[in-house]
């Protein structure tokens, strides 16, 4: 790994495609810099309506579910932040104007030092909404930053010191994650509408089923944490010049 540990943020801003995505690829370092003071701000770019296996399924009540289930989620991180939705339809982002003015607005509104999102160049990627929520992320950085970009926001420019992707193909900075292991477990624990289809259990899981769920967490973590020489860890793609 090139770089371990980012300083603490005072500010962090999480993007994600849909409800969960933040918390499966950065919950643990969300979780750990939220311990250590950081103000944790996330932002959804969708609204998770085709998040079920259920054809029949009311898409409306769907939303408002999983929108509790991230509220639930971010105070179980302790993100003490915004919690944003931008309620585009679940499979229809795109990257287009409206949605990285939206983006850019939120970045300079929150000021956050650094940002983390889903990495847009990742190699064969299948679902659109992780590539389009990954270009809002970069292009909405670059928006923030240069004064001449939506100025009817009337707002002041703001530039992160640092991004991280999560999902690279090429990661080359890892976030030491010992100890918040659970906490990242304890959020997706939240997520009760895609224990089938996400996360793998059963509608109404029992003890013995939750405590899958936390095994495979830490086990996930610590995979990535012998790719960086650490016992647990979240790895990101880091771009420091912004």
């Amino acid at each position: 790994m090139k770089s371990k540990n980012s300083r603490v943020p005072e500010r962090a801003l999480a993007i994600g495609a849909h409800p969960d995505d933040i918390e499966l690829n950065a919950g643990a370092t969300l979780a750990k810099w939220a311990a250590q003071g950081c103000e944790v701000s996330l932002l959804v770019c969708t609204d998770g309506s085709k998040g079920t296996w259920n054809p029949d399924a009311d898409l409306d009540e769907l939303v408002a579910v999983r929108q509790d289930e991230q509220r639930e989620s971010a105070r179980r991180l302790g993100a003490s932040g915004e919690l944003v939705f931008l309620g585009w339809i679940d499979g229809e982002l795109e990257s287009g104007p409206e949605p990285r003015r939206q983006v850019a607005s939120w970045i300079r509104t929150l000021r956050p030092d650094m940002v983390l999102g889903h990495d847009p160049w990742r190699r064969w990627r299948l679902h659109p909404d992780h590539r389009h929520a990954g270009w809002l992320t970069v292009d909405g950085i670059v928006a923030a930053r240069d004064p001449h970009f939506f100025p009817e926001l009337g707002l002041a420019p703001h530039r992160p010191y640092a991004l991280l992707l999560f999902e690279a193909d090429e990661p080359d900075h890892a976030e030491d994650t010992a100890g918040f292991e659970a906490a990242k477990a304890t959020a997706l624990e939240s997520f009760t509408s895609q224990y089938e289809t996400t996360l793998s259990l059963p509608p109404e899981p029992d003890d013995a089923d939750l405590a899958r769920l936390h095994t495979w967490v830490a086990d996930k973590l610590a995979e990535s944490g012998a790719e960086a020489g650490l016992a647990s860890a979240e790895l990101f793609k880091l771009i420091d010049d912004l």
